[in-house]
């Protein structure tokens, strides 16, 4: 199987040496333990938005192939490496060593062993003290009943009938899934809309829990701009998802 490790970069340059050596180690382990048949042949993208220190150096340095992203944005960069992956499987992870990198060889299993097609990782299960500010906590939860609320027929779907954590970045699924998503954020909105697209197109997903660490570096999230950003996409896309559901075209909605 060939997979694809898609990572959004901006200034990382200390962490992004940390997390490849580290996902490159998960591999090699990997490989040790698994059947000839089932290893995995790995490429590792790193989407790097113009960073100013060493970050697309050292990437490249640790294995990478980079690609420069001049256009800002979380998930701008996310959909210019799905669009650059070559693998029939895409994991994703951020480059500030929040992610437990460690663990995506055997989610890819997992999502072979158990015919998925997107598996998306719990933050909240694991997390670490000081991986959340006060501020940020209370944000995941907001987002995560409102999606609750707005979603509920569709969350359903999920086994537990919930999801903890929408707003996670770390996800394992089939990259030809991509051609059935409707994905138009280049936001961190990104990360709602793919979960939510998974679901309203009845797609086979489980949330499984993961740890979340304290961030190397300085937080580029903003709580409140970014969280009211994310809040105003729920709603948008509820309002259009419920006029697509009475028959009326998909962009009656921005009429």
């Amino acid at each position: 199987m060939h997979a694809s490790l898609v990572i959004p970069t901006l200034n990382e340059e200390r962490s992004i040496v940390h997390v490849l050596d580290t996902f490159h180690s998960a591999v090699e382990a990997d490989e040790r333990n698994v059947a000839p048949a089932d290893r995995i042949e790995w490429e590792v993208l790193v989407v790097d938005g113009l960073s100013t220190d060493r970050t697309a150096e050292e990437a490249r340095a640790h294995g990478a192939r980079v690609i420069a992203e001049p256009r800002r944005g979380y998930g701008r960069a996310y959909r210019t490496g799905f669009a650059a992956a070559s693998g029939e499987v895409i994991a994703t992870s951020d480059g500030d060593a929040t992610y437990p990198v460690e663990a995506i060889p055997e989610l890819v299993h997992r999502l072979e062993r158990e015919h998925l097609d997107f598996i998306t990782g719990n933050r909240l299960a694991y997390l670490a003290p000081r991986a959340m500010s006060t501020e940020h906590r209370i944000g995941n939860r907001v987002l995560n009943l409102t999606t609750g609320l707005l979603y509920h027929r569709w969350v359903t779907r999920l086994p537990g009938a919930t999801l903890h954590d929408s707003q996670s970045g770390l996800w394992v699924f089939r990259k030809q899934i991509l051609d059935r998503l409707r994905l138009t954020q280049s936001g961190m909105q990104l990360s709602e809309e793919i979960k939510i697209e998974v679901l309203i197109h009845g797609l086979r997903a489980i949330e499984v829990p993961i740890h979340y660490r304290e961030r190397w570096g300085a937080p580029k999230l903003s709580s409140w701009r970014d969280g009211m950003a994310n809040l105003r996409f729920l709603v948008a896309k509820r309002v259009q998802l419920e006029r697509e559901l009475r028959g009326e075209p998909p962009d009656a909605a921005h009429a």
